[in-house]
């Protein structure tokens, strides 16, 4: 249950707004490096925006320097997150698979593992035939080479938020549930407070990580921050008999349907194409005749088997497809880490380390210079191209 108003602080070094992986990472991340009185605030229970209805996948597989650097980083961060924070996880680290269909996607797959290689992710170009050996459920037909990385994978989202607000707690950082906030109060070109339905708490310092509701958050401050929220669904599997185990993160890149293994069965989903943007958490139908028909092309075996459950969830969108990290400077001290188009969950440990960096003046562990919202201004963004 949420704290009692009286019990609301008065004042915070830094206020956090947003209680996800992200958020809970940088509150984290702030408090450990001895940044007193850190307050996180979330409007419900932590983690119930777009974190708990991820897919869980974890990867380093990314067209962007910086998004491999900060999914590597982070992967790091997954691999021995049971030992520094005493969370287990679930991390299977059964591969990320990429499958192609198109010669222009297979030539762009290529320059982004030499990059990914670079980089030190253990990526390559593998054929068609390996793919199915590494993925027996999908049919072949029209496939002409498969991207692969083994140490990428999916883990339960649930728990990562539950070992980072324990440590978060544990290092000094309170954290609020059931805490809207109603503005954020401004003079000149400081801030002063931020207003919550509890009371208003004195600090100088916002970090806004609100996922798809971060533009109205941008919008109590006059910064434009250009997310926009898409419903995305997920679907889970009755038990599948002889599903292997180490079945990799598969998906086919000309239609985005995926799959992994969860459980004894599978979770998956698929962009819609039709889907327009909002605030929409309640499941649809209208999707389903078309990843009905990708599934029957790509992965026949998947269609005889029942549909246990699902979920809608939200992708908090940029025009780019790429995060917006960085500090405005519109007014003083505001800093954002938003806009992560559906891998916001996977780069949270890194982005918490980042901003951390950025309010203390360091020099970040990632250069995230090229992601500031700024990059509207001068140019058409700069497009992550490897998307779920």
């Amino acid at each position: 249950m949420p704290l009692p108003a009286s019990d609301l602080p008065s004042h915070a070094s830094v206020v956090v707004i947003g209680g996800g992986v992200v958020g809970l990472s940088t509150a984290y991340h702030l408090a450990r490096a001895g940044v007193r009185d850190v307050v996180l605030l979330e409007r419900d229970e932590f983690g119930s925006g777009s974190t708990s209805r991820a897919a869980g996948g974890v990867r380093a597989q990314f067209s962007d320097a910086v998004n491999i650097e900060l999914g590597l980083r982070s992967l790091h961060t997954f691999e021995r997150f049971r030992e520094e924070f005493g969370q287990e996880i679930d991390l299977h680290q059964v591969g990320y698979l990429f499958l192609l269909e198109r010669p222009e996607h297979v030539a762009a797959f290529e320059t982004n593992v030499a990059l990914q290689n670079e980089l030190g992710v253990p990526s390559r170009m593998i054929e068609v035939a390996e793919a199915k050996r590494l993925s027996p459920l999908i049919a072949t037909e029209g496939l002409l080479a498969a991207a692969y990385s083994p140490t990428d994978g999916h883990c339960t989202p649930e728990s990562v938020v539950l070992g980072y607000a324990s440590a978060a707690r544990a290092v000094g950082a309170r954290l609020l549930r059931g805490t809207f906030v109603d503005g954020i109060d401004v003079d000149g070109t400081t801030i002063t407070g931020v207003r919550t339905n509890r009371g208003t708490i004195a600090t100088d310092t916002v970090v806004c990580a609100a996922g798809p509701w971060s533009r109205a958050v941008g919008e109590m401050v006059g910064v434009d921050l250009p997310v926009v929220p898409v419903r995305r669904q997920i679907l889970t599997t009755e038990p599948m008999a002889g599903l292997d185990p180490a079945t990799p993160f598969t998906i086919d890149f000309e239609t985005s349907f995926y799959f992994h293994g969860e459980g004894r069965g599978l979770l998956l989903g698929m962009s819609d194409p039709d889907e327009t943007p909002g605030f929409k958490l309640q499941r649809s139908d209208d999707w389903l005749p078309r990843l009905g028909a990708v599934i029957e092309r790509r992965a026949p075996a998947i269609g005889e088997v029942g549909i246990a459950g699902g979920w809608a969830g939200l992708y908090e969108n940029t025009p780019d497809h790429n995060a917006l990290i960085g500090e405005a400077e519109e007014v003083g001290r505001f800093l954002y880490a938003t806009g992560f188009s559906g891998h916001g969950f996977l780069m949270g440990p890194a982005v918490g380390e980042v901003l951390r960096d950025l309010y203390l003046g360091c020099a970040p562990v990632v250069d995230v210079g090229g992601l500031d919202v700024r990059r509207f201004g001068t140019s058409a963004g700069r497009p992550e191209l490897n998307i779920v």
